[in-house]
């Protein structure tokens, strides 16, 4: 299953500065949010040094919005909204220092 993983707003820092990322996951099995942010962890997050800052236990950490194809995925059901093929998963930093 193919889809798009967006940061933005200071996120994309954790990830190597890398605003966009398209990636592939296992077929044959339901994605969960929360299968998906164990991915990130695993995969995006291996090398960074305060992965805490975009997911701790389990869960987006507070000040990061998520949109699943432009929509709240708070409307949708958080770590329990199914992803599917082609979804645009966006994760914007709403924290800004000054």
């Amino acid at each position: 299953m193919k889809l798009a993983l967006e940061f933005a707003g200071g996120s994309q820092t954790l990830v190597k500065n890398q605003s966009r990322h398209e990636i592939e996951l296992e077929d044959g099995k339901e994605w969960l949010m929360s299968d998906l942010l164990d991915w990130i962890l695993q995969n995006l997050l291996v090398d960074c040094s305060t992965p805490d800052l975009l997911i701790k236990d389990g869960n987006v950490r507070p000040g990061i919005l998520v949109l699943v194809n432009d929509t709240d995925w708070e409307l949708l059901g958080n770590v329990d909204t199914v992803i599917s093929e082609g979804d645009t998963v966006t994760f914007l930093s709403t924290l800004h220092g000054g």
